[in-house]
Order: C-alpha cells, then structure tokens, then sequence
C-alpha cells in the first residue's frame, strides 16, 4: 500500500505533467511558457497558459488564467479547498489573485530568481497583513520546468537556426493525459 506522502507526490507530478502541457502551448505560440491548472476534489476545474501577448492583456498570465477559467466553471469567485499547480513561481500579481481566490495549495515546479513572489524575491505568502494563508509545495518536476524555461529564452536571445529539436515533444502529447 502507498502511504499519503507518496500518494500526494505522485499526484503532484501527475497535475505538473498536465500544467507542463499547457507551457509548452504557450511556447509553441511565443510566449513564455508557463502553464497552471486548478484542481480540486481530483478534477481540473481550471487551466490556463501565459497568454499576455495573444490576448493583449498584461494580465493574462498563466496562474490568472486558469483561476477566471475555475471561478467561471464554479460560478464562485472563491476557490477553497482548490489546489494551483503552476510550472513557475508565480510574480506578485499571481499570489494577489491566489490570495483573492482562496486557494488551499499552491505546487510549484521551479523557482522564478528574478520576480517569483513566494520565495525567491519576496514572500508575499507570509505576510501577516493576508488573513488567508496557503499552503506550498515546491521543486515538483524541477527540472523539467525550470529546462523549458532556460531553452525558451536561450532560444530569444539567439539568432534562428534551423533545428529539428523540439523542446516541447515530452510536453506536448496530449495535455488532458496526466499518467505517468
């Protein structure tokens, strides 16, 4: 028998897989790829991918994303009892609308060094002025993350080259399929 801790991580990695799908929907569309699902009670009611430039909207990040997607579906502006999977630590903005939203968990798959809001730059979460507190669980499917990541601003920062790599193929299956 699996006990919980193996039970919740092997969840964990099978919702990140699902949230890396939808970051590898955003690079394949030029924007920076991160992806975000809500769960809750063991189904998707939310997800979402950074969409800033496709919708021209400079909040349309991932994590915002996929809570106006969950709050539509539960009719509900709070989320309690919803669990975020996000591929990056989200920025400021996102804990605010985490925070508003009620969320229960927050899993994150790699650090964001130059803005992550939770525990790379700041650490919005443990304000005392919030009087909703979120529970976090980081470094699940880290590398995978944190490699999209890399790969998507290498490949900005460099002249195109003709490549027949495609960073995004372990991601882009089918994103609705969360097995391992």
């Amino acid at each position: 028998m699996i006990d919980s801790d193996q039970q919740v991580l092997a969840e964990d990695r099978r919702w990140m897989r699902y949230a890396l799908g939808l970051a590898a929907t955003a690079f394949d569309k030029g924007e920076v790829p991160i992806g975000a699902v809500v769960v809750l009670n063991g189904e998707i009611i939310g997800e979402g991918y950074n969409q800033p430039i496709e919708s021209i909207d400079p909040t349309a990040h991932a994590e915002v994303v996929a809570l106006r997607d969950a709050a539509k579906r539960k009719n509900n502006y709070r989320l309690p009892g919803a669990c975020v999977y996000v591929t990056v630590e989200p920025c400021t903005m996102c804990v605010g609308a985490l925070i508003q939203a009620r969320i229960e968990r927050l899993v994150i798959g790699a650090p964001e060094p130059k803005t992550g809001a939770v525990f790379s730059q700041a650490q919005l979460l443990d304000s005392p002025a919030h009087n909703h507190r979120i529970v976090v669980t980081s470094g699940v499917r880290e590398a995978l993350c944190r490699d999209l990541m890399t790969t998507f601003f290498q490949a900005k920062r460099k002249p195109k080259e003709s490549s027949s790599v495609d960073p995004c193929a372990d991601h882009r299956q089918n994103p609705r399929e969360t097995d391992e």
